[in-house]
């Protein structure tokens, strides 16, 4: 008895194919961040609702700056992008309900050009923000205390201070002068 042994071929593309695929799904996985996501939240009535998108700077440098050993070292961002921040465009932050912040960095991934450029120190990153918040009413407004009633003249009144008046010369006809 022989056993044959067989062989799989294996193009020389799908390796190619599999790890860009594998990659792609990585970068995909990480270029979507959820920064505030309530939902449900019974605050009182919605009075509005607020909601857009916004493209934003998101930009990375490298924490150690040196050209090429950068390729190798952590990030920081230079522009953080905070949830507070984005959604102060819907209203002051005690009136938004059922909050939600997403940050998609899906535009970073063929902008990583500028990090080969500058030798892995600084990476252009535009982010595409979506916000949406539920605004309500103001708290209401404590009873407000009656007018003051109007408190009444002294009659006494201080003389005023002498002003010394204009007094038409002669030879000047109505222009006035003062001395």
């Amino acid at each position: 008895m022989t056993m044959e042994r067989s062989t799989i071929q294996v193009r020389p593309a799908a390796p190619l194919v599999m790890i860009a695929a594998l990659a792609l799904a990585g970068c995909t996985a990480l270029t979507r961040d959820v920064l505030v996501k309530e939902s449900g939240q019974p605050a009182g009535p919605a009075v509005s609702h607020c909601s857009g998108s916004e493209w934003m700077d998101n930009s990375m440098i490298a924490v150690v700056p040196v050209p090429i050993a950068a390729f190798a070292m952590p990030t920081q961002e230079l522009n953080e992008i905070k949830a507070d921040d984005v959604l102060r465009r819907c209203g002051p932050p005690e009136r938004l309900v059922n909050r939600h912040v997403e940050v998609n960095r899906g535009a970073c991934v063929p902008t990583t050009l500028t990090r080969l450029i500058t030798l892995g120190v600084w990476h252009w990153c535009p982010a595409d923000v979506t916000y949406s918040a539920d605004v309500t009413a103001p708290p209401a407004v404590a009873a407000t205390p009656p007018p003051a009633q109007p408190q009444p003249q002294a009659q006494y009144q201080a003389p005023t201070q002498y002003q010394p008046q204009a007094q038409a010369e002669p030879s000047y006809g109505s222009v006035a002068r003062t001395r």
